[in-house]
């Protein structure tokens, strides 16, 4: 259910950050030998330690005695945490952090008081732990990727004063959601979800700060550049339903593949994820990967299955989506839609990458072990027709790109406009330029509820899992009307009654044209075989549910909900028709007497109450008064009065019925 470089000023905070930290190791290391000093002169009195004792001037740890065992473990932890040991050097997620400067001094001071705890984990998990909430929420209607239910999930707090919250965009949710925080002393407070990225598993939510009454939590902060191969990390938060839960773990991998949630699902792609064996499971998405200072270093995303793998999204796109949202400004998010994967040198050479490029490339970005390929190319997008499924690319706007971190930063600086982009195919380099899009154009915003059911526009996730163009209406819910045609969850509607439906909006129009208890065509094919046409006939009633379109405000996360106009229930107007039935042979000739009133009931039923289960009913009846229009059935047929039914006469003559009587037992 998983991302931009900085410019010269945040590699100079860097360089400060860096030796601010050098003089932090350097200070506590001053306090710890003034300490071991001032003990090598003070006596202690004799009701302490049985006698008056005197340390040795010249202890060392392999002095002998529990005492001096004591001193050289104090002594070896301090050396492991300020003198750690040097490690292969790996890519990191970004060359440069993309971090604030005012955040310089926090960080400093939080790694002094650490200093001064001699490296414990538990001061800082406990400042930790005031910040990191377990999230109750409920997805209130099917939209896109998403369906409706409960679910619990963690998030943690970034902005204090705006009240700003950290999660996963699959918690978030790009559906309506009713959500709720439970801090650690079980204050609850509402959330509104402000923020999702269209891609990356993130978004933020928005609480009000002065709901809060007993407690009041300091922000976590963000720092994507300390992730680093060997580092020891602590995974916080609502692990499998617990409220908290801290599980440990050592970052293995730093450009791990973003992880398949499914076809059909959300998933993320065109960025790394960290991995380690932490062994998280559900309720701890949106939990912060946390170092031994405090700092989110990763955010917790999803985990395998079948293994102890963890993975994490990395924090660079996060740092800054989230200064936009803070100063209340769109984050704006540029695609080419298409689909990249990071490749090693040697499967680069297989695909025709010359020795010049390679060799250009590691003098140029001696971290990396490999370049951006294109793996897809979205069909009607901005790249459909120029680049192909194994192009390298080698630069875009003329600065060469190796990491997706900065491709996306290039990307998102360029909506509405286009860049230029220098692949290697085969055994030639190509220039050329590719309009970029706006990412949230193809990201719906909106939903129309009709006969139960939801159908939004289709998006770049589902477009992308089945490889489709964007664009077209999607069923998300088919309720009792779009279910009477056999268009379930996971179709995309081409026609009702004849007129097209390219988008929502054609959706809207065509449907309103219809009249209620009307039957009409639909065609729509499947999304798992999209190149099956299906057509169907689809019972249009409209009386038992409001038709209506939902729209998400982009600034304050609200859906806004209008009312459409819907089909008018008219009265029906049945004109008469002659229909001719078969004759039964003459050995069931008793038979051929009833065979003229047995009638086919297809029941449906607009809401499942009453222990129902299903939404459709099929089976006979028998015409009892033909000149009153009663017919008998059973409860297997007709269940419960609630619901529309349906009469075919003479396997050819349509019209439509009411319950009148229903037994109760």
């Amino acid at each position: 259910m998983d991302r931009a470089a900085g410019a010269a000023p945040h590699e100079k905070a860097s360089d400060r950050r860096l030796r601010s930290g050098s003089h932090s190791v350097q200070r506590a290391t001053s306090r710890y030998d003034a300490a071991l000093a001032t003990s090598r002169r003070v006596s202690y009195p004799a009701g302490l330690l049985g006698g008056h004792v005197r340390v040795a001037p010249h202890w060392s740890p392999a002095d002998s005695g529990p005492g001096a065992r004591r001193r050289s473990l104090a002594y070896t932890d301090l050396m492991a945490v300020f003198y750690p040991p040097n490690t292969m050097s790996q890519p990191t997620v970004s060359d440069a952090p993309f971090e604030c400067a005012q955040d310089e001094g926090a960080s400093a001071a939080g790694e002094s008081d650490v200093a001064e705890g001699l490296a414990s984990w538990e001061p800082t998990l406990k400042r930790a732990i005031s910040s990191i909430v377990s999230i109750k929420a409920q997805c209130v209607r099917s939209f896109d990727t998403e369906t409706s239910g409960t679910y619990t999930a963690t998030g943690f707090v970034v902005d204090e004063r705006a009240g700003l919250i950290l999660s996963n965009r699959h918690v978030v949710n790009p559906a309506p959601v009713v959500a709720q925080a439970v801090f650690a002393n079980y204050e609850e407070v509402e959330l509104q979800p402000v923020y999702r990225d269209p891609v990356h598993d993130f978004g933020f939510f928005r609480f009000d700060p002065s709901k809060l009454r007993f407690m009041t939590p300091e922000a976590i902060r963000l720092a994507p550049h300390k992730a680093k191969v060997g580092m020891e990390i602590r995974v916080v938060g609502n692990d499998a339903g617990e409220k908290l839960s801290i599980l440990a773990g050592t970052l293995a991998r730093l450009d791990r593949a973003a992880p398949e949630y499914g076809t059909g699902e959300y998933n993320d792609f065109n960025t790394f994820y960290l991995q380690a064996a932490s062994g998280t499971s559900g309720g701890s998405s949106g939990s912060p990967v946390l170092d031994i200072y405090g700092d989110a270093v990763a955010l917790n995303a999803g985990g395998s299955s079948k293994a102890a793998s963890s993975f994490y999204l990395p924090l660079n796109r996060i740092v800054r989506a989230l200064d936009l949202v803070r100063r209340g400004q769109p984050v704006p998010r540029g695609t080419i839609q298409a689909e990249f994967e990071h490749l090693p040198y040697d499967e680069l050479r297989r695909l025709g990458l010359d020795i010049r490029i390679e060799t250009q490339m590691r003098d140029a970005f001696p971290a990396s072990q490999g370049m951006l390929a294109v793996r897809a190319v979205q069909p009607g997008g901005p790249a459909d027709g120029i680049l192909r499924a194994g192009d390298i690319v080698i630069a875009l706007n003329g600065r060469p790109v190796v990491d997706f971190v900065a491709f996306e930063d290039i990307a998102d600086s360029s909506v509405g406009g286009a860049v230029a982009v220098s692949v290697w195919r085969g055994d030639k380099a190509y220039d050329t330029r590719i309009g970029v899009g706006d990412m949230e154009a193809i990201t719906p915003h909106q939903f129309v509820e009709v006969g139960g059911g939801i159908v939004n526009e289709v998006s770049y996730q589902i477009a992308r899992s089945y490889g489709i163009p964007v664009g077209g209406v999607y069923v998300a819910s088919s309720g009792h009307v779009l279910g009477s045609g056999s268009a379930w969850r996971g179709s995309v509607i081409q026609s009702i009654g004849g007129t097209a439906t390219p988008n929502l909006a054609g959706f809207v129009q065509a449907f309103g044209a219809l009249r209620d208890g009307g039957r009409v065509p639909i065609k729509f094919f499947a999304l798992a075989q999209p190149h099956k046409l299906k057509v169907a006939v689809m019972s249009v009633t409209t009386h038992w549910h409001a038709m209506r379109m939902a729209t998400r405000d982009m600034k304050t996360g609200e859906w806004v909900y209008r009312k459409l106009n819907a089909p008018p229930r008219l009265p029906q107007d049945i004109a008469p028709q002659a229909a001719s039935l078969g004759r039964l042979p003459a050995s069931l000739a008793p038979g051929d007497r009833v065979w003229p009133s047995v009638v086919f009931l297809d029941f449906h039923c607009p809401y499942l109450v009453d222990g129902m289960k299903n939404t459709q009913f099929l089976g006979p009846g028998f015409i009892v008064d033909k000149d009153r229009g009663y017919i008998v059935c059973d409860r297997d047929t007709v269940p419960i009065s609630i619901g529309d039914v349906y009469i075919t006469i003479a396997s050819s003559i349509v019209v439509a019925g009411r319950v009148d009587f229903l037994h109760p037992v």
